[in-house]
């Protein structure tokens, strides 16, 4: 079998051809501020799963590497404005999740350690005063929707901030105002437009460069996928449609892992080409699954965020992952990235999920890097890291991309 750790040697050979590479695509984008991928490393096989734009889980990451982070986030803000001293920081809307505030309170940290003054709150928000946190309340300024010669504008405790940095999805639109000011990320990267699709495709595109540089396959850097378009599930004639191009997919995969000497049943999810928060998932190893539906998991499958239609699935090469918890569950990779660099790490736990499951629930226990980075940290600031830095390479073709549209 081919391992893709059996090409480390290759990957530190090459160190300085990558990095002169990297430089190159970098100038050629506008580099995402920040960003995070889930990463599945399976031995023969490393591969970004989830690419997501307005990362949640910055609290999840090791207090040791919040220095760096503030260092990469004031260098990405002053190449956007060299005179920014405010940075406004526009969260979602749902203010239950503790573990979410947490994040936007991490970020808020970061950006005063980063010589910001940093703000919190939008217009849906202003009426709270504070959010509930895991280490305390999060303080909200009043934000107002205000029209000034004809435009609309956010207004925060009655003045107009530098640079508005969104961690908010737009799962359910632009918002108001946004226009009017200086935004990152852009808004058309929100879920109400992009794609996973869209990423991978711009994705392919670096990592099959890499693996050329590299000299390897490049399925050894990427999941395989597809997208079935327009599926109305609830319609038996497009189950059998997607079930059939399930099928075909399952056998490509099956070829290959033949032709590679891996003893494994090929398994595929069936996601929504949206931003679902790790809802809108199944995983499949036959298309007769998807003729069998019950209710419950049709529903369950069109899921989307805010109520949206579900308009086209993706479907992805399930990959398995190799790290796993002592005495059980499988662990995941989670990188955290800003201004293009994989700069933290933590690992996604869960102890009651198989190594092929999607470990985003419930049950997921979240570890930072200085904690057990010696146990499941080795290949982190190698094939991990580089995976997630050509998926931010990826993130921003694709903002190129939305605004020549």
């Amino acid at each position: 079998m081919n391992y893709v750790h059996d090409y480390s040697n290759v990957l530190e050979e090459k160190r300085e051809e990558i990095t002169a590479w990297m430089a190159l695509k970098r100038s050629q984008i506008p580099i995402p501020i920040y960003g995070s991928v889930d990463v599945r490393d399976a031995g023969w096989k490393v591969a970004v799963v989830d690419a997501n734009h307005f990362p949640a889980g910055f609290n999840n990451i090791s207090k040791e590497d919040e220095p760096h982070l503030a260092g990469l986030l004031k260098n990405h803000i002053r190449r956007l404005d060299a005179e920014c001293q405010w940075v406004h920081l526009y969260p979602e809307s749902h203010t239950r999740n503790a573990g979410y505030v947490e994040n936007v309170a991490t970020i808020q940290r970061l950006l005063i350690h980063s010589g910001f003054r940093c703000t919190i709150g939008s217009p849906d928000l202003s009426s709270h005063g504070s959010l509930a946190g895991i280490s305390g309340p999060v303080q909200l300024s009043n934000v107002e929707l205000q029209t000034i010669d004809g435009k609309e504008e956010l207004i925060v405790e009655g003045e107009i901030p530098c640079l508005i940095l969104l961690n908010n999805d737009l799962t359910e639109g632009i918002v108001p105002g946004l226009s009017s000011h200086k935004v990152s990320p852009p808004p058309s990267m929100g879920w109400h437009r992009r794609r996973k699709s869209q990423h991978y495709l711009c994705l392919q595109k670096y990592v099959d460069e890499m693996a050329e540089l590299l000299e390897i396959d490049s399925w050894h850097l990427m999941a395989r996928w597809f997208v079935s378009e327009d599926k109305c599930l609830d319609q038996q004639a497009c189950r059998i449609k997607l079930a059939k191009e399930v099928d075909e997919f399952i056998s490509e995969i099956k070829e290959k892992y033949e032709s590679l000497g891996i003893d494994r049943e090929p398994v595929v999810f069936v996601k929504n080409d949206r931003g679902t928060y790790g809802l809108g998932i199944m995983a499949v190893k036959e298309g007769k699954e998807l003729l069998e539906l019950s209710n419950r998991k049709m529903k369950k499958l069109m899921y989307s965020k805010g109520g949206a239609d579900v308009e086209n699935f993706l479907i992805q090469e399930g990959v398995p992952t190799l790290l796993a918890e002592e005495g059980g569950g499988p662990v995941e990779p989670v990188v955290y990235l800003v201004d293009g660099e994989a700069a933290s790490w933590f690992y996604r736990i869960n102890s009651k999920k198989g190594d092929m499951d999607n470990l985003n629930s419930p049950s997921a226990q979240f570890h930072d890097y200085s904690e057990v980075g010696h146990l499941y940290g080795q290949h982190a600031r190698g094939w991990h890291a580089l995976v997630a830095e050509l998926s931010m390479l990826a993130m921003g073709l694709e903002a190129l991309n939305y605004g020549e549209d």
